[in-house]
């Protein structure tokens, strides 16, 4: 029997991530989109207008620019808590 799983990320709540990092946020949320879309192309999948595992089909097989907002936010909460855990590990983030 499975141990029930309680997540426990580090908590970033203290970081603030500067203005400065908004052009990489953006990149990084792009990019998460890609590496996730590229998996599943790999895997079989296409867009469809829903998911249906069965025929692998996903709506989210677009564009990063044509994905809901709701999608493109998750992909940006995914890069800011990246970042600030970077950041919260005492690692700079400078861009030469």
């Amino acid at each position: 029997m499975k141990q029930e799983y309680t997540p426990s990320p580090l908590n970033t709540t203290d970081i603030s991530l500067p203005e400065s990092l908004a052009n990489l946020t953006e990149a990084m949320a792009r990019n998460v989109h890609e590496v996730w879309a590229s998996g599943r192309v790999r895997e079989g999948w296409k867009y469809g207008p829903t998911r249906n595992d069965e025929m692998k089909t996903h709506p989210c097989l677009v564009s990063y620019e044509d994905l809901p907002d709701s999608e493109r936010e998750y992909d940006r909460q995914t890069a800011i808590q990246t970042l600030k855990l970077i950041m919260k590990l005492g690692y700079k983030i400078t861009k030469d």
